[in-house]
């Protein structure tokens, strides 16, 4: 019998993951941006059209404070100056509430907003939710948006160690392309 019961839960995991991912938009280069307003860790409403004008990275984590999400956090704090000399705002977004956005952005002094999607619509409507009916949290994708509101980029399965470094460079060249920077 619990030879039986891992596979089952196994294979019980893999349709609640692919029924997630069945109604997951799937945005590409050149989409409109799906608009947003959310609250961030100051509990202050950021929304997606007040940005207008700039370059956006609209980053998606699963949860505050665990290694993965707090190694991506940390290197666009590390990279911070770079990323506003080249006239981009960071968004971080996540499942998680504003206080446990505050806790989190304090411990790590992290100099941006991240934003509370607590029911996923927002990570939803980018394709970037895991929904498992029992847990809920946000896929770790990322997205350059233009300064017309448009996406220029979009990073799926992103390697927190790397991405930062691989979003400014793909930043560089966008805006070249762009005549932006």
């Amino acid at each position: 019998m619990k030879k039986l019961f891992i596979p089952i839960c196994i294979s019980l995991m893999s349709i609640f993951v692919l029924s997630s991912q069945a109604y997951a938009k799937e945005l590409k280069t050149g989409d409109m941006a799906p608009s947003f307003e959310l609250f961030n860790q100051h509990k202050e409403k950021i929304s997606l059209i007040s940005q207008r004008g700039h370059w956006v990275v609209l980053y998606f984590y699963p949860k505050n404070d665990t290694p993965g999400c707090t190694t991506e956090a940390c290197s666009f704090r590390d990279n911070i100056n770079k990323l506003i000399a080249q006239k981009a705002i960071i968004l971080g977004v996540s499942v998680d509430d504003t206080l446990s956005h505050k806790a989190f952005s304090e411990k790590y002094k992290l100099p941006f907003s991240l934003l509370a999607d607590v029911d996923g619509q927002v990570a939803k409507s980018y394709g970037a939710i895991l929904d498992l009916q029992v847990i809920k949290f946000a896929k770790r994708h990322s997205f350059i948006i233009d300064p017309e509101g448009r996406i220029a980029k979009v990073y799926r399965d992103v390697n927190p160690r790397e991405h930062v470094r691989i979003v400014m460079s793909d930043l560089k060249k966008l805006q070249k392309q762009n005549n932006t920077f």
